[in-house]
């Protein structure tokens, strides 16, 4: 039976908010069986918590923020991510700050961070989200959807009327349990464009962004010397964020999630339509042993030592 996971050790790192541009350090912890994933606000005079859910959601303007006020935390998508493609179920997150550090504007940092702290499974057995039936959410052209599937499925569609976008590199699917998260999207980063920065600014917004940690453009193209980090990094990173998203269910889903110009806002809207539609999933475990579920978890289970695999060769 596959089982939960949490981390062996603490561990710690320190960076800026994409949005609020102040200095944040950040702690890693294990957790107990069944405790989830929870956000710990330790720099006020009462800890505040926010475990993860859908539900916890409270902003989407140009992240996912989670929790309220006092107990706030912006921008949780990319470490979500890392989570989800090492298959963390429990762990609590500290922070000094109302913003997890962006750090180079992709997840692979955070994957780091999480192969130094080491993987510990734990004795529960790990739940998943069964898809079982469609389930779609539309905002005037834009759409997403879950759909039954044998696999974590990922096809995603941008679309924005910018010379640097491509219509061959607007769209990217992927079979997370047939291929690497680490190689395909981990070091996939965010993007802004310069005409927004002033307006994003003026309203508390990409205060800490910089060429060192999101891709720019201007009106006609990238700014950023280096260049892209795939020549389809732009839909790359959309699915980094959406397998962050997708992860405030607290659980990996089995399915497939596709998705014509979604962000944060359609991708939470999603999660609440799905557990609203009870008839639509249901939540299982799956068993090696179970001739149901086993080419399912030993497909699972061979993903995710991959993850692991990848990072500590260095192949990334």
């Amino acid at each position: 039976m596959i089982k939960q996971r949490t981390i062996e050790k603490s561990v710690q790192t320190s960076g800026v908010g994409l949005h609020n541009g102040e200095k944040v350090t950040m702690t890693l912890r294990p957790a107990e069986e069944d405790q989830g994933i929870i956000f710990r606000r330790v720099d006020q005079n009462k800890i505040n918590e926010v475990k993860v859910s859908p539900d916890a959601v409270k902003d989407t303007k140009m992240c996912s923020a989670i929790g309220q006020e006092a107990s706030r935390v912006a921008t949780v998508e990319h470490l979500m991510s890392a989570l989800s493609a090492i298959g963390i179920d429990n762990i609590i997150i500290e922070l000094n700050g109302s913003e997890v550090p962006i750090m180079d504007g992709s997840s692979i940092p955070f994957i780091y961070l999480l192969q130094t702290a080491q993987i510990r499974e734990q004795s529960a057995a790990k739940k998943f989200v069964l898809i079982n039936d469609i389930i779609e959410v539309k905002d005037k052209d834009k759409w997403a959807r879950l759909e039954p599937y044998e696999g974590f499925k990922v096809d995603f569609t941008i679309d924005f009327p910018h010379p640097a976008f491509d219509i061959s590199t607007n769209t990217v699917a992927l079979d997370f349990y047939e291929e690497s998260y680490i190689t395909e999207i981990s070091r996939a980063r965010t993007f802004g464009f310069m005409q927004e920065v002033e307006y994003l600014r003026s309203h508390g917004l990409a205060r800490g962004g910089s060429l060192d940690n999101a891709i720019v453009l201007d009106e006609y193209k990238i700014i950023n010397t280096e260049g892209l980090r795939y020549n389809d990094e732009f839909v790359r990173h959309k699915i980094l964020d959406a397998v962050g998203d997708l992860y405030m269910l607290g659980y990996s889903i089995i399915g497939n999630f596709k998705a014509f110009k979604s962000g944060h806002e359609l991708n939470n809207k999603l999660l609440l339509a799905l557990l609203s539609n009870k008839q639509c999933w249901s939540l299982t475990s799956l068993d090696s042993q179970d001739s149901r579920t086993s080419n399912l978890a030993s497909r699972y289970i061979n993903s995710k030592k991959g993850v692991l695999n990848h990072v500590m060769s260095g192949v990334y």
